[in-house]
Parts: C-alpha cells; structure tokens; sequence
C-alpha cells in the first residue's frame, strides 16, 4: 500500500501543481481573467499539502523525487492540454527523471516514513 499510496500522491501533488502554475500562465499571459490566477494560487497551495502527505519523513528527499514526477507531469500536461508534440529527447529526459525518482524514494536502505535519521 506504501508504495500504491507514493505514486498516487504524487500524481496528484503534480495535477495540483502544474494545473495551477497553467492556470497563473493563463490569467497573465493569455488574458484569460484574474479568476484563472485566483484558482491557480489555490492549486498550488493543494499542492502544498499533498506532497506533505507523503510516508517518507525527509521534506528533501521528497521534494528531489517529486522534481522527476513534475518533469514527467509537464511534458505529458503539455501534450494532453496544449498539444505539445515532445523529441525523443524530452521523453528520454523525462524517463531518466523518473527513474531518478524511483531511486531517491524506493532504494533499499532509505529511511521510511516516521523515523529520524
């Protein structure tokens, strides 16, 4: 279930996050009206207490993790939102991030959630 409970908050942590940072570029660099910044701070704030959610104790470690979840989230965002069409060069970027990702958070050895190192 750990492992199930990692992954879910972290696609939600990016929904929240990327969601929000689109709506703040819609509202100032399309036009698209200050309620689209008001619901994008919201977002971002979602974002906030979702990564909080996360078992592993280290704010670090979860942070660095995430970064290869939001590379990944970005692209794919870009390509279901704006029709971005990556290179092969952005998905092998994003597929090392998000083996960098698994490493950081599910390497044996690494602390779990609850206990100080």
């Amino acid at each position: 279930m750990t492992t199930a409970r990692i992954v879910i908050l972290f696609a939600v942590a990016a929904l929240a996050e990327i969601g929000g940072a689109w709506l703040i570029w819609q509202a100032v660099r399309e036009n698209r009206g200050w309620w689209f910044a008001l619901l994008g701070i919201v977002a971002l704030g979602a974002y906030g207490f979702f990564a909080a959610l996360q078992p592993e104790a280290n704010f670090g470690r979860v942070l660095a993790a995430y970064g290869g979840v939001f590379i990944a989230g970005s692209l794919a965002w870009g390509i279901v939102v704006d029709g971005f069409r990556p290179t092969t060069w952005d998905y092998v970027g994003s597929a090392i991030a998000l083996v960098g990702a698994a490493i950081i958070m599910f390497a044996p050895g690494q602390s779990t959630a609850g206990e100080i190192s």
